[in-house]
């Protein structure tokens, strides 16, 4: 009697498995074929604007230089676009924006920057006003645009306000900026290396300031998510001892709040906020054959795996981007006897 009431208990909860909208398996990462490149490759950025468009950025290794790489997903399948200007030149691209109804793109071509813009189907360029030594970082927001980088006189910050650049002044002590990012054209935020340390500076329309951010003490700034609502998330590193642990610290529009989520020692700058408000990141992952993602929401850290790629000694997904009810990811990944070239992966959608 025992043993067909536990049948019948365990009938009913299949039953009731398998019709709860509840108990849904969760979404998993599926391959999406990538047209491969000639490796080795780098991938600098992704950004999508919904399910239908997204852009993925990087640069070839070749006997000649770098070449650089520009992809395109039209929500069906990832293509090569080699159309922009310069695509057949030597240089690199870098980080992918999308400014209103525009794609806006950071180029070096051929140790120039420029800003390659696409608007309905062509592509055209904002130039730079100079040539820097090194560009490290850029943004780009409807009515501005900043390029940040060295030259032989020291730090430089290049703004663009639509029509002309100008060169904006930095607080003193400040060395050299390693990343900018902007909400709109009187708001901006840039981390920088100080006199006293890693420092976050805020642009209001006006002037560069310090922020007054409190930084964990020892640490670097690897991201910013600024996003619509005002809240703003910083990634980084905190050095004790000569150990680095991951720091996330976000604003809710009254404090400051710092967690240490059990990443390790993870590189944030691909850090996103997900279709489902939680917080993804590329991990080093502990399978040479998948892919591994950190899932970061409150107090709660869980990970999940790409699918597993046959003969693959070295999986890297390099950026992330929110597209629709979708995460897709971009990278690269190594198979047995080869240099590394291009993959992406997709969770739900």
């Amino acid at each position: 009697m025992n043993s067909l009431r536990a049948v019948i208990i365990c009938l009913v909860i299949m039953c009731a498995a398998l019709a709860s909208p509840a108990a849904a398996v969760t979404p998993s990462w599926s391959a999406l074929p990538v047209p491969a490149a000639a490796p080795p490759v780098t991938v600098s950025d992704l950004a999508a604007r919904g399910p239908g468009e997204a852009w993925a950025t990087g640069y070839e290794h070749a006997a000649d230089g770098l070449r650089p790489m520009l992809y395109r997903w039209d929500g069906t399948a990832w293509s090569r676009d080699t159309t922009f200007p310069g695509a057949d030149e030597l240089g690199w691209i870098g980080k992918v924006q999308f400014v209103g109804d525009e794609v806006w793109i950071f180029h070096n071509r051929g140790g120039a920057g420029e800003i390659l813009r696409r608007s309905a189907g062509e592509w055209s360029t904002v130039p730079l006003p100079q040539t820097l030594w090194t560009y490290q970082d850029f943004t780009a927001v409807p009515g501005a645009a900043w390029v940040v980088g060295e030259d032989d006189t020291g730090l430089k910050v290049l703004h663009y306000d639509g029509s002309g650049w100008t060169t904006q002044s930095t607080p003193d002590g400040v060395r050299y900026l390693m990343g900018i990012t902007a909400r709109t054209a009187d708001e901006a935020w840039a981390w920088a290396d100080t006199d006293t340390g890693t420092t976050i500076l805020r642009w209001n329309g006006t002037v560069w300031r310090d922020a007054k951010v409190p930084l964990p003490s020892s640490s670097n700034v690897h991201t910013m998510l600024l996003e619509p609502s005002g809240r703003v998330t910083i990634g980084g590193s905190q050095y004790t001892d000569g150990v680095a642990r991951t720091y996330l610290m976000t604003w809710n529009g009254r404090a400051w709040r710092t967690t240490y989520p059990p990443l390790g020692d993870t590189y944030t700058e691909a850090m996103v906020r997900g279709p489902d408000g939680a917080l993804w990141l590329p991990v080093r992952s502990d399978r040479a054959f998948q892919s591994k993602y950190a899932r970061v929401d409150g107090r709660r850290t869980t990970f999940s795996y790409g699918p597993e790629r046959s003969d693959a000694i070295d999986v890297k997904p390099r950026a992330l981007a929110k597209a629709g009810s979708a995460l897709l990811s971009f990278g690269t990944a190594e198979i047995y006897g080869s240099k590394p070239n291009l993959m992406s992966e997709r969770l739900g959608g």
